[in-house]
């Protein structure tokens, strides 16, 4: 298993074109890419201007191949001028 995380600032006033084209793109990685097992798009209502994502993949393989795709690679375009900042973290799951 292999997570990862995405925090996004989200210029004032684009939050509300952003988020449709986020939503899709989560939605082609659940449906369209066999190593995506999770992709959750979260927001709160009291900070329109931050987005968060958590997404599960069967290994960093499969993240690098969805950071290929062309669904995701036309929605890096299209929303890289709506972010003023963006963050993102991988773990692997820890063996016991």
């Amino acid at each position: 298993m292999f997570a990862v995380t995405v925090q996004f600032q989200i210029r004032d006033g684009m939050f509300e074109t952003f988020m449709p084209l986020m939503i899709e793109n989560a939605k082609a990685s659940l449906e369209g890419e066999p190593g995506c097992r999770q992709f959750d798009v979260c927001s709160d209502p009291d900070r329109l201007n931050e987005v968060f994502l958590y997404e599960i993949y069967d290994d960093a393989a499969a993240f690098q191949a969805h950071l290929k795709t062309p669904h995701f690679q036309a929605f890096d375009a299209q929303v890289a001028p709506m972010i003023s900042e963006k963050s993102v973290a991988t773990y692997a799951k820890v063996r016991s």
